[in-house]
């Protein structure tokens, strides 16, 4: 099975695992991840595709149409488009983002990489995220695949996640810090 050493489990990752599986004996683990990839960005960029998942006031009728339609268009893999409609035949849909996460957690361990997730204030820059990645490296041993986001919220710093381990050195969590710590002198 897919799942040794990923830190997979659920509904998700049960299904990962299989499109992994699925994917590994035709040969298109890369071409299914692709695929993924782009359905992941299209759930981002689209409150009406979310919607879509998410809801379960749309029948499974709409919802194979839909994912049907939208995955022809976007030109995907067979397997991830058989692999999709099973998932909505099922009634598990609203899992998509986590098998999503899942499966791309799967691609990474095949291929002896670490990812690892970076909150920022602000949006980083080329450089910086080249930075990262190669200090994440230097401190993992092995490759590293970078994702990152922005929380306005942090005020300043990083949040890293790597794979268990979290190093929060944003702005916000040092004022909160420096609160208690307030709190506990006076």
């Amino acid at each position: 099975m897919a799942g040794g050493n990923a830190n997979i489990s659920g509904v998700a990752g049960r299904y990962a695992s299989a499109l992994f599986d699925l994917a590994r004996d035709a040969g298109s683990i890369d071409v299914v991840a692709g695929d993924l990839a782009g359905v992941a960005t299209m759930m981002n960029d689209s409150a009406d595709l979310r919607d879509l998942i998410k809801s379960p006031l749309y029948d499974r009728d709409d919802q194979t149409k839909a994912m049907a339609a939208l995955l022809e268009r976007a030109g995907a893999n067979d397997l991830t488009k058989k692999f999709v409609g099973l998932v909505v035949a099922n009634r598990r849909l609203f899992a998509l983002d986590g098998i999503i996460g899942a499966y791309k957690a799967l691609v990474a361990q095949h291929r002896g990489e670490v990812s690892a997730e970076v909150t920022s204030a602000h949006p980083l820059t080329d450089a910086q995220v080249q930075k990262l990645t190669e200090t994440l490296k230097a401190a993992t041993g092995s490759e590293v695949t970078l994702s990152t986001k922005v929380d306005n919220g942090l005020l300043g710093g990083l949040v890293v996640k790597l794979g268990s381990r979290m190093v929060d050195t944003s702005l916000r969590s040092k004022l909160n810090r420096m609160k208690l710590a307030m709190k506990e002198a006076g």
